[in-house]
């Protein structure tokens, strides 16, 4: 039997769709929560694909769950198991891997637009639509790593999504779920009131993210289903 381990580093940022997928194939998994001290395992063994989520923390920041996240991505790439990376968790990879992660060129928050490459990978893992509209939230984005291949990108963050042969990084929220999507769009930070202002073409409120949910969150869930598929249908 699969089991899967994942890696959650603030608690409001849960497995959400993914959980979901999971339960819906009957794959078992663990969930790590770093901020409820639930402590990350020192090793993958014992699992058979690694899952890392997001967080509002920068990936350099110096925390020892994510220096420990990265060693876990080096262990289960050695070990020929399946990593798949969600915003930070694709950040955490790409760190780990030695591609830096600095300041997007824009902000990304809301429902935005990527392109794929038209390649036979970019194909494998994203079907044959070239435009598709993808849950964002983040400020910073990774630099490609040594033999990554590029498979999505958009004009305010050019690098989205990369593929290491069964390994996946993503720029974006492939996991959020409607409870998730609530919960986030409703957040009255002030930094995220000010990007609002500062970068309204890339930004969007609440209530915008909320409207284009209905149609926007179940085309993400279809997507999701053939990432986390061919993720799965690569582990050992």
């Amino acid at each position: 039997m699969i089991r899967v381990l994942i890696l959650q580093n603030l608690t409001p940022d849960g497995p959400g769709y993914l959980g979901q997928w999971l339960s819906e194939q009957r794959i078992a998994f663990d969930v790590f929560n770093t901020e409820a001290s639930q402590a990350y395992p020192e090793r993958i063994d014992g699992y058979d694909a690694l899952a890392l989520l997001g967080g509002e923390m920068s990936a350099n920041d110096d925390l020892p769950s994510l220096r420990q996240a990265e060693r876990l991505i080096l262990q289960a790439m050695d070990a020929d198991v399946p990593v798949i990376g969600h915003c930070l968790g694709g950040q955490l990879m790409a760190r780990a891997l030695g591609a830096p992660v600095t300041t997007s060129p824009e902000p990304e928050i809301g429902w935005q637009k990527l392109t794929v490459a038209d390649t036979p990978e970019a194909r494998a893992w994203f079907g044959e639509e070239r435009e598709l509209t993808v849950y964002q939230w983040h400020h910073e984005s990774f630099a490609l790593p040594a033999g990554a291949e590029l498979l999505a990108s958009a004009q305010a963050c050019p690098n989205q999504a990369y593929a290491i042969g069964k390994h996946l990084a993503m720029q974006f929220h492939v996991e959020v779920d409607a409870d998730k999507l609530r919960a986030w769009s409703a957040s009255v930070d002030p930094t995220f009131l000010r990007l609002q202002r500062d970068h309204p073409a890339t930004v969007q409120s609440g209530a915008a993210m909320r409207a284009q949910a209905l149609q926007a969150l179940p085309a993400q869930q279809r997507l999701a289903n053939r990432l986390y598929r061919r993720w799965l249908q690569q582990s050992a």
